[in-house]
């Protein structure tokens, strides 16, 4: 069996891609953190076993990456602002091809809006009127919000559970969205 070689510059960049320090690699490959150290230094010239442990505990760590939240968010967050008109609305949902947004006020999450909603006032109000009313008006609870490392198993329980999409947050920061296509398509779509 052959089996790729890496240098120990390449080692120390598959190892901050898979998010692992030192210390939390050489735990999960079952090795100490001065070997890993030493072999990214290129001080010390690995065994091949010792080597293969390292490789596949990273890939490992990546594999898993695949099924948390950052994986399949969307990026950047359309959104709107509460003062925001409904035409600005439609015209985002259209322009994007999305069904719902969510809605900020001076940079906090407040609400959300849907298609489902502006669809039901527009039955009992002139589209005119509609078009220049503020998004506060009718905005509804804001989306659920979920860490970047939050697993697609969770995402998927709360979708299901009558949420039409997911906020992605990484530290405090919204950087991602997630709605029922997104995981449909992870499932399908490779």
């Amino acid at each position: 069996m052959v089996v790729d070689l890496v240098t120990p510059q390449e080692l120390r960049k598959l190892r901050k891609k898979a998010g692992l320090t030192q210390k939390e690699l050489a735990k999960r490959a079952g090795i100490s953190q001065s070997l890993i150290a030493r072999i990214e230094k290129g001080t010390v010239d690995p065994r091949l076993s010792t080597l293969r442990k390292i490789i596949n505990t990273i890939n490992e760590v990546l594999g898993e990456k695949k099924f948390l939240a950052r994986s399949i968010m969307s990026s950047p967050v359309i959104s709107l602002d509460v003062n925001d008109t409904i035409g600005k609305a439609i015209e985002l949902m259209w322009k994007y091809g999305i069904s719902q947004l969510p809605v900020f006020q001076n940079g906090k999450l407040v609400g959300s809006i849907r298609e489902d909603s502006i669809l039901n006032k527009i039955k009992n109000e002139k589209i005119e009127d509609l078009l220049n009313k503020k998004v506060y008006e009718l905005k509804e609870e804001p989306f659920p919000v979920v860490n970047v490392e939050t697993s697609i198993e969770e995402i998927g329980r709360i979708l299901l559970s009558g949420k039409p999409a997911v906020l992605v947050e990484d530290n405090g920061k919204i950087v991602g969205i997630i709605t029922k296509i997104d995981l449909i398509a992870k499932q399908f779509i490779k």
